[in-house]
């Protein structure tokens, strides 16, 4: 993806390292990291974000390859670059045990199947319920906010196994899951990619 960085980002990101070292993290995983970080103008996600670089790489290659995007809401959606999402929720009804932002979830995965990048940066029942589907996953993003069910969802998704970015803390939200997304999005794709 080409993209002309604006003069504020590229002062950010300095001003940012200089009070952050993400030198010696793995290219992938200083991207996201700077990325989120940046995102939310928060350096306790340095810490709190918990990821894995031969995952990230595996899911790069999946994205630049066109994999699907599947967000849990239209906020992720807009924070997206220039890329084209899944998001069901205008068709998603609640119901008994069954929240409006997992009922999106099954029909995004009715839609899509198997191999998709999961950016779920709102609901934690959205999160909850990716993981009782049958996904396969190229990644999921999960960084649901709140008080309630944030925690445990994350906790959820890091006990799956499945490639995940995910976070410790309450802390989330639709800005920092599309600046995840986005930190892939944004890398070039290395000549031993492109030959896959």
């Amino acid at each position: 993806m080409e993209r002309v960085v604006h003069p504020i980002e590229v002062e950010s990101y300095r001003r940012m390292r200089a009070r952050l070292d993400t030198s010696h993290l793995p290219p992938l995983t200083r991207a996201v990291v700077e990325r989120v970080v940046h995102s939310a103008a928060d350096l306790e996600y340095a810490t709190d974000l918990v990821l894995d670089e031969g995952e990230l790489a595996k899911a790069h290659a999946a994205l630049h390859a066109g994999a699907p995007v599947v967000v849990d809401v239209a906020m992720v959606a807009a924070g997206i670059t220039g890329l084209r999402t899944v998001c069901r929720l205008k068709d998603a009804k609640s119901g008994p045990g069954l929240t409006r932002s997992a009922h999106a979830i099954r029909l995004a995965h009715e839609q899509v199947g198997p191999g998709a990048l999961w950016v779920i940066g709102n609901a934690p029942t959205a999160l909850e319920e990716l993981l009782t589907l049958d996904a396969s996953p190229a990644l999921v993003i999960g960084l649901p906010v709140g008080f309630v069910g944030a925690v445990e969802s994350k906790a959820a998704l890091r006990a799956s196994g499945l490639p995940a970015v995910s976070n410790v803390s309450e802390k989330g939200g639709s800005a920092v899951a599309a600046a995840a997304l986005n930190a892939l999005l944004y890398q070039p794709v290395s000549p031993t990619e492109e030959k896959s």
